[in-house]
């Protein structure tokens, strides 16, 4: 990615969010790098210097600001092959991949060769893999020592480091001043017994239509949206240990384009993993000036609306099955069974929270007709074990950046997955913005079509953003009618 000097000072000198995170600022007169949001003095221009990472200004010596806070600057959302294929390895880094896996793993997990996954990487961000993971690990580190209130050695731990003398050496040598010491000059968070964290976007979003939606599909003991908070118990499988717990989301203070994230303590471990995936739920990683220019007058009236994405590709990928032919409120009622049933019980300060979501290794080995007994028919029982079995032995993936078109392929080769449910999984848990569930009975209903084809002929004038243009004729339709009866033959499901 090349950047034309000029063209980023003014974004610098006008503060203009759309560049947030698409580029960082150094500045040679104080030695810090910024975002181009901010507030600190404007730097003269000779004395900027402008880059496409964070890693790539720290390689350069410059340190990150402690006003603007780089490690909070939103993701970025391409469809650029090459560009999305090196999106996709730092998703993975930031997730916290590299830290229990080499740059071979994150190369399989995209389909490539490492050595053509480093090409592309370096031409992106202008850093290796390597580098754009430590700094990563440091900014993490720097995050949680600012913001908890965890001891050094359990930062460290958190952030991927695997020594405290390493971290303690590498954090002194980067920023100049120890972790420890650090701590003592930045005033950290009162202890509230929760991880308190934020997590940035490009605006506009549209919080109600985001919670709106979560809050019509959270199924019972596991999810709640109250007020425009949305809750949900967490279970996740980290070196050979289960961590779980809770985390709230809500709307950022202050007018902030930001979301204020809790976490129980119990999931200090698996902080990296947490907020990807709460990314990936809230679709953060959007750009939508470049959605809205696309969709034209479909988006005119919510140019802010996102594409939900799944907490967990399993449980989003059972949603759907459950979905199939009923209504979303019958499919939440199942939902809500199946994980009373399957799922973990735990303790949350939330009343309505009580069980985590089963994992695929639970259903897997289940007796059928136990899960039949919740009044879900045996063909459904019999596509939700063989998706669970898949995904248990590792043939499938349901994760954003995996290949779409052939795990798309690999889902309509299981039992009761047809072109509806695989598309909507693609949606949902692949963050694939192109998918298209154009049988949908809301997406035929919302356009006044009764033949599929058409729909997807009509389809074509929204690419690469079809998904977005999915939730806005759902949300469209669910204005006029929230409560449709959908008949089988039109298609597997109806999710508006």
């Amino acid at each position: 990615m090349l950047l034309d000097p000029e063209s980023c000072y003014r974004a610098f000198a006008t503060h203009d969010p759309r560049f947030d995170g698409r580029m960082f600022v150094g500045v040679a007169s104080t030695g810090v790098y910024c975002r181009p949001v901010c507030t600190a003095r404007r730097a003269r221009r000779e004395n900027c210097r402008f880059y496409v990472s964070a890693a790539a200004a720290e390689r350069d010596g410059f340190r990150p600001c402690l006003r603007c806070r780089p490690e909070l600057a939103p993701g970025n959302a391409s469809v650029d092959a090459q560009a999305r294929l090196a999106q996709a390895a730092a998703s993975l880094i930031e997730d916290g991949l590299a830290n229990d896996s080499g740059l071979d793993a994150i190369a399989a997990r995209l389909g490539v060769t490492d050595r053509h996954l480093r090409r592309v990487f370096q031409a992106e961000f202008g850093v290796t893999p390597v580098e754009y993971a430590q700094t990563q690990r440091l900014l993490l580190a720097k995050r949680l020592l600012t913001d908890s209130t965890l001891p050094v050695t359990q930062v460290a731990y958190a952030a991927g480091f695997g020594s405290l003398r390493r971290f303690n050496a590498l954090f002194s040598r980067r920023y100049r001043v120890s972790p420890s010491d650090l701590r003592k000059h930045v005033r950290t968070a009162a202890s509230t017994g929760s991880l308190d964290f934020e997590l940035a976007y490009r605006p506009p979003l549209d919080w109600a239509a985001v919670a709106g939606f979560l809050s019509a599909r959270a199924i019972a003991g596991v999810e709640s949206v109250d007020a425009g908070v949305y809750r949900r118990t967490v279970s996740i499988e980290h070196r050979a240990s289960v961590h779980v717990g809770w985390i709230e989301v809500r709307r950022g203070v202050r007018g902030k384009p930001a979301l204020a994230v809790r976490l129980a303590p119990s999931l200090s471990a698996v902080i990296p993993q947490i907020l990807a995936r709460v990314k990936h739920l809230f679709d953060l990683a959007c750009d939508p000036q470049s959605v809205a220019e696309r969709l034209g007058p479909l988006a005119a009236a919510r140019p802010g609306l996102r594409v939900p994405g799944a907490f967990s590709g399993f449980e989003v990928a059972v949603r759907a099955v459950l979905g199939q032919q009923v209504t979303v409120k019958a499919a939440r009622t199942l939902a809500g069974r199946f994980a009373a049933r399957f799922g973990t019980p735990l303790e949350t300060p939330f009343a309505d929270l009580s069980v985590a979501f089963p994992n695929e290794h639970r259903i897997a080995r289940a007796d059928p007709s136990e899960i039949g007994e919740l009044g879900i028919l045996r063909s459904r029982v019999r596509a939700i074990q063989a998706l669970a079995q898949a995904l248990a032995t590792g043939a499938l993936k349901l994760e954003p950046m995996v290949a779409v078109e052939e795990t798309i392929t690999q889902l309509q080769a299981l039992p009761g997955f047809g072109e509806w449910t695989a598309q909507y999984i693609a949606m949902r848990a692949l963050a694939w913005p192109d998918a298209f569930p154009h049988a949908d009975f809301g997406v035929l209903k919302a356009l006044g079509e009764t033949d599929p084809r058409r729909v997807l002929a009509r389809g074509e004038a929204w690419r690469p953003w079809r998904a977005y243009a999915v939730m806005h004729l759902w949300n469209a339709l669910s204005q006029q009618s929230p409560s449709p009866r959908p008949s089988p033959a039109r298609g597997e499901g109806v999710s508006f």
